[in-house]
């Protein structure tokens, strides 16, 4: 597999050329079917010369002001005038817009520490350190172990130094590359065993970057992919030395992919389910034909082993957090059969949170999948060996990611990890404990379907919800709901974790983090509250839940514990603000739904007010244990 063709693409298609140009022509005429056709071309495995063509279609920000526009800034030691139009084409296949600004080459550390440069005047969402050896002085001193030591923190601490300089004066989110090693050695094998060497110091310095975080950064492993491509397809000397460019102009593709799967990640746009496909995708042969006994699957097999590798390549993404589902066509007792039965299979009934076996079109199970696991289709990545029933997806949910793979099954695994759907940029213990929560969840819908009445199924749930002050023990978690929750969130406001802790220790700030449990289990942390004080009033700057929790009275739990807390400070008044998103319209009637009043309104969003001296608490079947900083005010 060559990562280069982004094998996990389909090819673009025949009239791709034409359609770029109907496109440029008609730019503006309507802005979502725009976007709409873009995102559906991005999607195709382009070449940079393709990605230079689309780019040209793609609409400037104040064309188009109501898409979701990123700002990004790019400083390099190096010639990066080919990235720009290669990430602005590469986004729309990831959800997003980017407006792309360079710095001048050269001048990456004038424009990250001067706080009136064009790159911190901007206001930027994120910027790009992409330096590489180069920019740091990684001088050789082979055998010079003090010396050696002190060029790693020397070139650590330069790059710190800009991270601080941005931050400062931009509060920009700064991705942070790692090193990509050389193909040349001094000692051959050797080479790593003598401090001051190339290679010696280039892991060293990619160490510290990887175990030491630098506060508001996000880590590009850079080094990663450059091994993953192969360096000596990485690095082209020809190019650096007649135009300064840091590596082969046939990565760019896939650099630019890579990287806007970073940014996907940090807005919280990663897939989180895996809907597989079962003949010939998790086992060789048709089950309904074919039988038990004659299925392809296990070892001493070349291809039964092939199928194994994919149901533990699930089985790893599970332990992550990624739900798995089921959509075949089949008949359902039969397929189950397999997952109960089949000595050799990994994957288990257990590890199943939907399974839709049915003569259904592939279209409609995933519709019922997401409506099941109350995520939307732009969650879901399906993996399936037939190219039929992949274009069928594409053309019918073209929101849903679909793996292009061969005949034959043996790259199956490999491709579905290179593709990058669940790119993240934290890992926390409750995100190992997701898929648990999800089909945990499939329980609690069949106690719904037996209760009599939607009370009597809240309370049988015997929930208990925690809500205290934000801490240091859920930062990480904090950060990463606030990223990427998008459609129960009334303002989408991001805050970094760095900004979290800012909140946490501000007294002019409140900022609560709830956490559910039932009797089937722990929901962890699923909602978060983040208040100014302003006079007598509390301005509700972010409020966000987990679609997990949707329909459970959770947010009327919330309220109470936000009005208690109010009015025991003395505070007249909640104001909340709804501002209208794409993907939040869910909550537009949110505030209304909780008693409070419009105060007034615009096509942009609406902003509302609760007066707390008639509050009647709305005392949800719900038990609520506050936490002991809340308790002691």
């Amino acid at each position: 597999m060559n990562l280069i063709d982004l094998p996990w693409l389909a090819a673009p298609s025949t009239s791709f050329r034409s359609d770029v140009q109907a496109l440029r022509a008609a730019s503006g005429a309507d802005a979502n079917a725009d976007a709409n056709a873009l995102r559906r071309l991005a999607t195709a495995r382009l070449n940079l010369t393709q990605l230079n063509s689309l780019a040209r279609a793609i609409p400037q920000p104040d064309d188009a002001p109501t898409l979701p526009w990123i700002k990004l800034a790019i400083l390099s030691n190096a010639t990066v005038d080919l990235l720009p139009p290669a990430l602005r084409a590469t986004a729309p296949r990831h959800d997003l817009w980017l407006d792309v600004q360079t710095g001048h080459f050269g001048s990456y550390v004038q424009d990250a520490v001067d706080p009136a440069s064009v790159i911190n005047a901007r206001g930027n969402d994120f910027v790009l350190l992409a330096l590489d050896h180069r920019a740091l002085g990684v001088l050789l001193c082979p055998g010079a172990p003090e010396q050696a030591q002190a060029i790693v923190q020397a070139a650590f601490d330069t790059i710190a130094g800009l991270v601080e300089g941005l931050r400062g004066a931009g509060g920009a989110t700064v991705i942070v590359q790692t090193l990509p090693a050389l193909p040349e050695t001094l000692f051959g094998s050797f080479e790593m065993r003598v401090p001051g060497t190339a290679a010696w110091l280039i892991e060293r310095i990619n160490t510290m970057l990887r175990e030491t975080p630098i506060a508001g950064t996000l880590l590009f492993d850079v080094a990663h992919l450059a091994n993953a491509v192969g360096l000596s397809h990485w690095h082209d000397c020809a190019l650096w030395y007649t135009g300064k460019f840091a590596f082969s102009h046939d990565v760019l593709p896939l650099y630019a992919d890579h990287l806007c799967r970073l940014l996907m990640a940090a807005r919280g746009k990663a897939r989180k389910c895996l809907v597989l496909d079962l003949d010939n995708t998790l086992w060789g042969g048709v089950i309904g034909d074919d039988g038990m006994a004659n299925i392809v699957l296990g070892q001493g097999n070349p291809v039964g082993e092939a199928y194994l590798a994919v149901q533990a390549a699930a089985l790893a993404l599970r332990a992550r957090g990624i739900v798995l589902a089921v959509s075949s066509k089949n008949d359902e007792a039969v397929a189950r059969r397999v997952f109960k039965e089949h000595p050799d299979m990994l994957l288990r009934e257990e590890h199943i949170a939907v399974f839709q076996a049915n003569w259904q079109d592939k279209a409609s199970n995933l519709r019922a999948i997401a409506e099941a696991l109350n995520i939307g289709l732009d969650a879901l990545v399906f993996l399936d060996d037939n190219p039929a029933e992949r274009q069928q997806v594409r053309l019918a949910l073209p929101m849903v990611a679909v793996p292009e793979v061969p005949e034959q099954p043996e790259a199956f695994a490999s491709i579905l990890m290179a593709a990058g759907y669940f790119e993240t940029v934290q890992f926390t213990a409750e995100d190992s404990e997701r898929a648990k929560q999800y089909e945990a969840n499939a329980v609690r819908r069949a106690v719904l379907g037996d209760a009599s009445n939607l009370e009597d199924y809240l309370g049988s749930l015997e929930m208990v919800a925690e809500i205290s002050a934000f801490d240091d023990v859920g930062r990480a978690r904090i950060a990463q709901l606030i990223n990427k929750t998008n459609q129960f969130n009334l303002t989408t406001v991001r805050h970094s974790e760095a900004d979290v802790a800012l909140i946490q220790d501000d007294p002019a700030r409140l900022g609560l983090q709830v956490r559910l449990r039932d009797r089937f289990g722990d929901n962890g942390m699923i909602g978060i509250v983040i208040c100014s004080c302003q006079g007598n009033d509390w301005n509700i700057d972010t409020w966000l839940m987990s679609c997990r929790v949707l329909n459970r009275r959770v947010e009327h739990a919330v309220l109470d514990t936000l009005a208690g807390l109010a009015q025991a400070r003395g505070v007249q008044r909640l104001i909340g603000i709804y501002a209208k998103t794409e993907r939040n319209q869910m909550v537009s009637e949110h505030y209304q739904r909780l008693g409070f009043t419009l105060a007034d309104s615009n096509e942009t969003g609406s902003r509302w007010a609760l007066e707390l001296a008639a509050y009647q608490p709305l005392q949800p079947p719900i038990e609520i244990r506050l936490g002991p900083t809340l308790l002691a005010h």
